[in-house]
């Protein structure tokens, strides 16, 4: 189930026993939990909402709390936060948890009580019995991330409600400059609307003035500039990166993270696999897939090799030694150049 059927079913106030949501897109899973809590009426949310965070709390005390009747209304709300017992990874938590109780729970909820059990993770371990049962009985809600186009429509629609619209090229500029993360799209829709707030027109020169580019895409400009063999340009744009403020060791790393999913990318779709199917298995944005993509047309296999070893060997040496930053890169850049001349 998507968020907006799920929207329209509360709505309806058609709610279900159980809710199982997955996926790891905080503005979703937010938006969720509001929706969720508007089913209480706010002079009942005290004794009639309860939230439990697994990490810190047994399972037996929510569940006594969603086996209670509701007080003095129609539904009791309970919500079970960071359930790691779903995955297969191990915690460091002491906590003990009684699970063959809640898989009782799945299995025969109380029909006044509203469980909603938020599992913000990649995968859950599909082996094991309680998930293979909360998955039949439980109304799965999905919070993944939203691809580009559909973070997009979603950004869009929001504005067109609030009363507001983009002139040309302004969500594109929003697009690229949030890398389409839709928590970051729509903490900026807040701040573009109250700058617009007379002529209700979100405008490409406020996005560039009020949405900071985020490291990531200042250094997707370098890697561009890198392949491209532009030493005058490279040069400067790291000088830049450095003048911000930004330890040369995090602009390495984030050059390195890029030229890793390049190369990965490149391999990867060789084989046919689509810009979804890459998403999924790289675990990253599907707008970063499209970008790495685009990129990987122009560059061939051997000089995305050259250039994520250069910078390898740029980190060993800023760990290892005192070596100016900057000398270290122009030198890779030029070894570089040379290796492809």
């Amino acid at each position: 189930m998507k968020v907006a059927e799920l929207s329209r079913q509360i709505q309806e106030m058609n709610t279900q026993p159980l809710y199982l949501v997955t996926g790891t897109e905080r503005y979703l899973l937010n938006q969720i939990r509001a929706q969720f809590k508007a089913v209480i009426p706010a002079d009942q949310a005290q004794m009639n909402v309860g939230s439990y965070d697994m990490v810190q709390t047994p399972v037996a005390v929510a569940l006594d709390d969603a086996m209670a009747m509701p007080f003095f209304g129609d539904h009791r709300l309970v919500m079970i936060d960071n359930p790691f017992f779903l995955t297969g990874e191990k915690s460091k938590s002491k906590v003990d948890h009684d699970l063959d109780a809640l898989l009782k729970f799945v299995e025969h909820p109380e029909p006044t009580t509203i469980m909603v059990i938020f599992a913000p993770y990649e995968k859950l371990d599909g082996r094991k019995k309680l998930v293979k049962t909360l998955k039949k009985v439980a109304v799965t809600v999905d919070a993944s991330p939203l691809s580009e186009q559909d973070a997009r429509r979603f950004v869009e629609q929001q504005a067109t409600q609030d009363g507001f619209k983009f002139e040309a090229g302004a969500l594109d500029t929003l697009i690229q400059r949030t890398g389409a993360d839709l928590s970051l799209m729509m903490a900026a829709l807040t701040k573009l609307e109250l700058f617009a707030i007379q002529d209700h027109l979100i405008t490409v020169t406020a996005v560039t003035g009020l949405v900071t580019q985020s490291l990531d895409d200042n250094v997707f400009d370098l890697v561009t500039a890198v392949l491209a063999r532009k030493v005058k340009q490279a040069v400067t744009l790291y000088h830049d990166l450095l003048a911000t403020g930004e330890e040369p060791l995090r602009i390495n790393a984030v050059l390195v993270s890029q030229f890793r999913l390049l190369l990965q990318v490149k391999v990867l779709s060789s084989r046919g696999l689509s810009q979804g199917t890459l998403a999924g298995q790289l675990k990253v944005h599907p707008y970063r897939v499209k970008l790495a993509i685009q990129s990987d047309r122009h560059f061939s296999q051997r000089d995305l090799s050259r250039a994520f070893l250069g910078l390898i060997n740029i980190e060993t040496q800023l760990k290892q030694s005192r070596d100016d930053p900057e000398l270290l890169f122009n030198l890779f850049m030029l070894q570089f150049t040379n290796q492809a001349a």
